[in-house]
């Protein structure tokens, strides 16, 4: 009896692995292209790790010519969520990442190294195991849950390292003729990995980012096929990156640890191994101190908190971007302009630290991307936000829109545009005393040294009647605004009034400032002229009277 007969009793009618080496070809692609992954698992939202990720595999596949698949790894069904892989599909459209192959959608994929998801892959898994019970490295392993426990609870007696291998691997050597005698009596079984590998041996890798590791190789008899005939992640994604032809794999430190196990079952099966390379964790400040971001902690986690606080999906690739490449940032410096498709990503410039996520950060990225917008970009962007967050927005945008566009490109048709907005919720707390139906239900008016009511009642009644004039061009305008200073006691400059501040009430800024609070109660607001002249002339006269002037 040998490990052939072995191997057909578990797996009769499966194919030759030769049938899908040949079905699955080496690609036709240039020399130096990458060929990427992401293989998230449908059992919740997607993480921001796992955009991280995918933003780092696309970017690496595209800048090399090569290709970017969305492979789903959903062989853990029963953590399974309804419309799981819709989501994933989703979330990555949103910040526009798109496979060239893989998923599409819940039910459709492109490309001709599929299945993609690994569920309907099982007989190409099946092929493989074959394979390796035929060469005596893999076999049926029938312990049960119990004596898994007892195994257990033994070693952590003995306090040695946990697991199934060496003397306690149970069924590694197991009479061939027993075992296929309780394969036909009905018994439940999985099949395991038989490792060659010992733990006093050490194996040397180079890791795309970390360098050059070095690990005890593995020798853990690790489950390949579960009780229900699907694979482990450990074997499936071994064989479907081969198949797939898969030149990166690009993942969280937390698989660093897997390594020696994997190269071990490459090379088991005769693969040539991709190259790995190990992200970073992204982390969390916590009163000083580092922590994992966390799923149940951090509403931050989740790439669909950016779309409910409306940040630009272009400003969190941009950050993403930040954290991944240290030659990132003063590339951005250099090119304030350039396509973000432009900037080259090197893996060995990615930290191998744990990089801090920080919302601050994020937000200046964030007004520095939408500083680069027009008012009629922003517009649509607040509005398809506001569809979703806040109806009442939106109907307001809806029926003004000339008007809001008109006030969102206040200060952004020039050579410094304004950097005041960092996301779309943001927006109608900043630009609601615009909208004249909104404005004459405010009353709380911000104004700053002068505060006098009478004192701002004169001088707003002088400058609507001496020197109001909507058709002032800037220079104009201000200049008037300084001859109000002057005839109301208040220096005509800034710096005048610094020099000799006995010398005057305050100085133009003073001036300005109340006209500003008057007109949007706000005494922080961008360039009051542009406001105006929005405003045009009907609406600032009211807002004056209403005021008491």
């Amino acid at each position: 009896m040998d490990f052939n007969e072995l191997a057909e009793i578990i797996f009769p009618n499966a194919k030759d692995i030769s049938y899908y080496e040949q079905k699955y070809p080496e690609r036709n692609l240039k020399e130096g292209a990458a060929v990427t992954r992401f293989a998230p698992s449908p059992t919740g939202f997607v993480h921001i790790g796992g955009l991280f990720g995918s933003i780092i595999d696309r970017k690496l596949a595209k800048q090399t010519g090569g290709l970017f698949i969305l492979r789903i790894e959903d062989t853990d069904q029963k953590r399974e969520i309804e419309n799981g892989t819709l989501q994933i599909v989703d979330a990555l459209r949103d910040f526009d990442i798109i496979a060239d192959e893989g998923i599409i959608s819940q039910n459709e994929e492109i490309g001709d190294y599929g299945p993609y998801k690994q569920s309907q892959r099982k007989e190409i898994y099946e092929a493989y195991a074959k394979s390796l019970i035929k060469q005596g490295l893999a076999y049926p392993c029938f312990c049960t849950t119990q004596e898994l426990e007892e195994i257990r609870k033994k070693q952590e007696a003995a306090k040695i390292k946990p697991g199934y291998y060496g003397v306690w691997a149970k069924y590694r050597n197991f009479p061939l003729d027993e075992a296929i005698a309780k394969i036909k009596n009905g018994d439940s079984y999985i099949l395991r990995f038989k490792s060659q590998g010992r733990e006093d041996r050490k194996i040397k890798h180079k890791d795309s980012i970390k360098g050059s590791i070095e690990f005890p190789e593995n020798d853990q008899d690790i489950v390949i096929i579960k009780a229900d005939g699907l694979p482990t992640y450990h074997f499936a994604h071994v064989v479907d990156d081969h198949l797939m032809r898969v030149t990166h794999v690009i993942r969280g430190d937390e698989w660093v640890s897997s390594i020696p196990l994997h190269l071990e079952l490459f090379k088991a099966l005769g693969f040539k191994p991709p190259k790995y390379a190990h992200t970073a964790t992204i982390m969390k400040d916590e009163n000083g101190n580092k922590r994992k971001i966390s799923k149940r902690k951090d509403p931050e986690a989740a790439v669909s908190y950016y779309h409910e606080q409306g940040i630009p999906t272009d400003a969190v690739v941009e950050y993403l971007l930040n954290i991944a490449n240290s030659s990132f940032e003063p590339w951005r410096r250099a090119n304030p302009n350039k396509d973000i498709s432009e900037f080259e990503l090197q893996l060995n410039k990615m930290s191998v630290s744990g990089a801090i996520f920080d919302m601050v950060k994020l937000l200046d990225v964030s007004k520095n991307v939408i500083s680069k917008y027009s008012g009629e970009k922003i517009y649509d962007e607040t509005l398809n936000w506001a569809n979703k967050y806040d109806k009442e927005f939106a109907q307001l945008l809806k029926n003004n829109k000339e008007y809001s566009i008109k006030i969102l490109n206040i200060e952004r048709k020039k050579e410094k545009p304004r950097k005041d907005i960092a996301k779309w919720s943001d927006i109608k707390q900043s630009i609601q005393y615009m909208y004249p139906n909104i404005f004459e239900n405010m009353k709380e008016y911000e104004f700053q040294k002068i505060i006098d009511k009478q004192v701002i009642k004169d001088i707003l009644e002088t400058y609507i009647e001496k020197y109001f004039n909507i058709s002032d061009n800037k220079d104009t305008w201000f200049n008037k605004i300084k001859d109000l200073a002057e005839e109301k006691g208040y220096a005509r400059e800034v710096k005048e009034y610094k020099l000799n501040p006995e010398d005057y009430k305050g100085h133009v800024g003073d001036i300005s400032t109340v006209i500003r609070v008057a007109l949007t109660t706000k005494h922080n607001t961008p360039d009051l002229y542009e406001i105006m002249q929005v405003l045009g002339k009907d609406e600032i006269i009211k807002r004056v009277k209403k005021y008491g002037g």
